[in-house]
């Protein structure tokens, strides 16, 4: 399919992806990856200048993915491809972008070169289960989650000998604990102390953050759940999904908003269960899940393939 060809009616909803193989004129050692998203009221030809912005700097289109949503009137997509940066240096690369942007009156228009762009700072919040943390760590230690973590913040007092606490050490990372209590969540310490980050990740944190606090803070929070999301809302949902007699269990990460786990959700995780498990090989089961849904929501985020799509859906790429 040529990257210029349209849609016949923009009434029937799209999701075209596509990809390419092609003898690239660029020297392959000077080539760079960068991704671009880009969502905007739907309008004739976005298609042809989002490509010719690229091909015009002697950029070569990969992959693109493109959504246009039933009688919504929004265009969104996500492309990725190779480039000079020599020839189409990063600046450039922006100022050519924004042109678009302006052009199309686009709501959202995001360029991410990895290899140049400093990685997302992040904070890592937790309670006292630790397997998800502990499964953020090592997937950061090899290079598996394109982020850096800034700090650790808990409300669990961990001691010097455990795992994350050395961990955290051989590494440089801060851990900060902060006692809650009902009365004290210690919101204005954690706004403190994640100014500096891109998003936070919440991995098992078992305190609601406040209106106030999302609001102060002010960029994204990505939470998991160990449940699939919209049912056994709140406290142990391990537990009431087992108690249910399930034969799926799930988990989701999802953004966190003022109302307890209703936010848009990113990733979802099934895997079938039995009355053969107990309680003790459920959780275990359940905690894997998350482990697993919550590294891919984070990286899902981080290559810019999750977009806000109505009042509480994502687009996810």
């Amino acid at each position: 399919m040529n990257l210029t060809q349209r849609r016949v009616s923009s009434r029937i909803p799209q999701v075209i992806g596509f990809g390419r193989s092609f003898k690239s004129s660029l020297d392959p050692s000077s080539v760079t990856h960068g991704i671009h998203v880009f969502q905007c009221p739907d309008s004739v030809g976005i298609v042809a200048k989002l490509s010719n912005c690229i091909a015009s700097r002697g950029g070569n289109i990969l992959g693109a993915d493109i959504f246009v949503p039933q009688n919504k009137n929004v265009f969104y997509s996500r492309s990725e491809f190779i480039f000079d940066p020599v020839k189409w240096p990063r600046v450039q690369m922006d100022e050519d972008f924004l042109r678009i942007s302006k052009m199309f009156d686009a709501t959202r228009s995001v360029v991410r070169v990895p290899k140049l762009d400093p990685k997302f700072k992040i904070a890592v919040i937790a309670s006292k289960q630790e397997h998800c943390l502990i499964d953020l760590l090592h997937s950061w230690q090899d290079g598996r989650l394109p982020v850096d973590i800034t700090r650790v913040i808990s409300n669990h007092d961990r001691g010097p000998d455990t795992h994350v606490i050395r961990f955290l050490e051989r590494n440089g990372i801060p851990y900060h604990y902060l006692h809650t209590t009902k009365e004290n969540k210690r919101e204005e310490e954690i706004l403190d102390l994640v100014q500096n980050t891109d998003f936070l990740v919440l991995a098992r944190y078992m305190q609601i953050l406040s209106g106030k606090f999302l609001q102060s803070y002010g960029k994204d929070i990505i939470n998991i759940h160990h449940g699939l999301l919209p049912s056994f809302k709140g406290g142990n949902p391990s537990k009431q999904a087992f108690d249910a007699g399930v034969k799926l269990i799930g988990a989701t990460s999802h953004f966190v908003t003022e109302e307890l786990d209703a936010g848009p959700i990113i990733e979802q995780m099934v895997e079938r269960v039995s009355h053969r498990d107990n309680i003790q090989s459920f959780v275990r089961k359940s905690e894997n899940l998350e482990k697993q849904c919550l590294a891919k929501a984070i990286k899902s985020y981080c290559e810019l393939r999750v977009l806000p799509y109505e009042e509480n859906k994502t687009v996810v790429f």
